[in-house]
Formats: C-alpha cells, sequence, structure tokens
C-alpha cells in the first residue's frame, strides 16, 4: 500500500502468520479511508479464548474498527474519541459474544490513525504493542497492560527479565474481561519523512530489543522488513512460537 500526502507518501505492509499454534487468532488491518487521501487505520488484534473464541474476538475487534473508522472525519470528529469508542465497542461486542456461546473470549488491540495531516493518534488494551521510529532511534511505544510491566514500572524487573518471566502472558487489561478496559492515546503531532510505526503482536515483539527492531525498520523497506521480522521471530521461537502479526508504516520523502 502506498498513499501520497502533502510533502511525504506513505509505503506500508502487513504480514501475518500461524507461528507454531494450531490456529490463527490474531487478525490485521491497514486501511486507507474510503473518501481521504492519507488517511489510514492500523489495527492489531489478539484474540485469545480457545480455537474460536480468540478468533472471533479478534474479527470483532476488526469488524468494529472499519466501521468506526469508515464514519470517521477528520475535521468533524476528535479522533482520541473514535479510538476509545473503538476499544469500547469492541469490548462490549466481545462480551456480548461471551454471553451467547461457552467460550471466553478476549482480545488485545492496538491501533493507529493517520491523518492527511500528518497528525497521528494511537491506542492500546492488553500487551499488542505500537512503536514510533524515527531513523533507527526509538521515540516511544506503547506500555504493555501486564503483570510483568507492572513489576518492571516499580523496578523488580528488567526489561529482559519481563520478556523470560513465566507469568508474562498474564494481562492486566484488555477486551472482553469484566472490567472494562483500558484506552491508552498518544498523540504525535506531525509525523515526518524518516518516521515508521509499527503495530505488533507479543508473537513478532517479543523476540526483539528496539535496537534490533530501528535497525531493521530504517534499512529495510516495510515488505521486507515485514518478512524479515517474521522469519526472524519464527527461528527465534526454536518451534514454541505464537502467531505472529505486524502492520508497518513508512513516511517516506517525495522523489525530488
Amino acid at each position: 500500500m502506498s498513499s501520497t500526502t502533502k510533502g511525504y507518501r506513505l509505503t506500508a505492509s502487513t504480514g501475518i502468520h500461524k507461528g507454531d499454534r494450531e490456529y490463527q487468532q490474531d487478525q490485521i488491518a491497514l486501511i486507507s479511508h474510503p473518501r481521504l487521501n492519507g488517511c489510514v487505520l492500523g489495527v492489531v488484534a489478539d484474540g485469545m479464548g480457545g480455537r474460536s473464541g480468540g478468533r472471533k474476538a479478534s474479527d470483532q475487534v476488526m469488524m468494529t474498527c472499519r466501521q468506526l473508522f469508515e464514519r470517521y472525519s477528520p475535521d468533524a470528529d476528535d479522533p482520541p474519541t473514535v479510538l476509545r469508542q473503538m476499544v469500547q465497542e469492541s469490548h462490549l461486542v466481545i462480551k456480548l459474544t461471551a454471553i451467547s456461546s461457552e467460550q471466553e473470549p478476549h482480545s488485545t488491540i492496538a491501533a493507529f490513525i493517520i491523518n492527511p495531516n500528518g497528525e497521528c493518534y494511537w491506542v492500546h488494551a492488553g500487551d499488542s504493542r505500537i512503536y514510533h521510529f524515527h531513523a533507527n532511534r526509538l521515540v516511544k511505544r506503547t506500555m504493555d497492560h501486564s503483570y510483568v510491566q507492572t513489576l518492571v514500572d516499580r523496578g523488580e524487573l528488567t526489561e529482559e527479565e519481563a520478556n523470560v518471566h513465566p507469568q508474562s502472558n498474564i494481562l492486566m487489561g484488555c477486551l472482553g474481561a469484566e472490567d472494562d478496559p483500558p484506552a491508552d492515546v498518544h498523540y504525535i503531532e506531525q509525523l515526518r519523512p524518516g518516521d515508521t510505526l509499527l503495530a505488533c503482536s507479543d508473537g513478532v515483539w517479543h523476540y526483539f530489543n528496539p535496537d534490533e527492531l530501528g535497525s531493521v525498520l530504517s534499512s529495510l523497506s516495510p515488505r521486507e522488513a515485514t518478512e524479515f521480522l517474521i522469519d526472524k521471530a519464527r527461528s527465534r521461537a526454536h518451534g514454541g512460537g505464537d502467531n505472529l502479526s505486524l502492520v508497518i508504516v513508512k513516511v517516506e520523502p517525495l522523489a525530488a
């Protein structure tokens, strides 16, 4: 996918792989706005809850986000409100599904909207992440709503220890759970050439530190980076890997 807006163009890629699991519960979307050139939505959802429960939950996140984005107008709507709506409405739909089925479907969400003027907003709940790099340098990333992240925040674990902690899969907030999900929103005033956004599930980020991600994203095209990160995560998982999903959007200067 490629779209041009003022002074730069967006190039993008998505990737999804079953990993070493029997079935795919992650879902991804990268959508150009139906009416506005240069307006883009990226979403990653990592579903949990049995063979069909997790997939149903991540499907519902995608459906809800698509519907809200199709109605979205940057001139009239407040992006943080729309992103929080995506979180809240997905959460409610998943909870209603749980009532009508025997499963306990849950899902993470990591979603970003890029406006035609270069503003970017993101939201997340759970441990799917969004990273903002400029060239190979990490500018900002989401903080997981997970048990191990609270231990890192309290200074009881390092990031490296958290990655191999036996309870690293316990979430403190996600969609479809008993409590309302967190919906942390972040605002980037202006994306610039050299910026890259990466949204991915824990099946991807678990296997890389930010320096590695920055180096891959800055030196490869989105399509090449997508394939490289999936292949490398698969080999580092040694046969025990989760589903993998990622969305990469790169901001590139217009050729003179």
